[in-house]
């Protein structure tokens, strides 16, 4: 089983009791802050190691660190293979932060979208530009309906009445 089949099983284990499960999710939690508090606190350093060398530099185990990666990986450049990931794998997060924090907000992670770090790296037009796209981004706009004798929208050349509307 890989590090991150574990880290799933771990992560959503349906056996643990409500409370041992927002004990881990908790815990995880302010693992996530500190990491994401280090790393966007120098974004240019470069974040490269194996994944048991960089679980212990942000100070954590592997296992929380994979499950950091699981939250990090559609905001970096270029994904990692996570099922492929071993303790001894190197990796290097290159990440994209206006998706990363496109991503943090679609999460409702206001506790890491808040972080002060951001105030460096996106000014606050650009951050409320990008909050305003991710909330547009659930708004679902529905298409006016044809009028009974406009052309049919399938494309077939009839009268919407004499089509797709004669069903209405």
């Amino acid at each position: 089983m890989s590090l991150f089949e574990i880290w799933r099983k771990t992560a959503y284990n349906e056996e643990n009791d409500e409370q041992s499960q927002r004990a881990f999710w908790e815990n995880y939690f302010e693992v996530e802050e500190s990491i994401y508090e280090k790393l966007l606190s120098n974004p240019s350093e470069p974040t490269v190691g194996t994944i048991k060398d960089l679980a212990e530099k942000f100070g954590t185990d592997t296992m929380t660190f994979i499950g950091f990666l699981d939250g990090i990986n559609d905001s970096l450049k270029e994904s990692l293979e996570l099922e492929q990931l071993k303790e001894e794998s190197n990796i290097s997060l290159n990440i994209d932060l206006e998706k990363l924090y496109y991503n943090m907000l679609a999460a409702k992670a206001e506790w890491l979208y808040s972080l002060p770090q951001w105030d460096g790296l996106l000014t606050e037009e650009r951050r409320k530009e990008i909050t305003k796209e991710q909330r547009l981004s659930g708004t679902i706009v529905k298409d006016k309906e044809p009028g009974r004798n406009d052309p049919c929208t399938c494309g077939s050349g009839k009268k919407y009445k004499k089509c797709c509307g004669a069903n209405k």
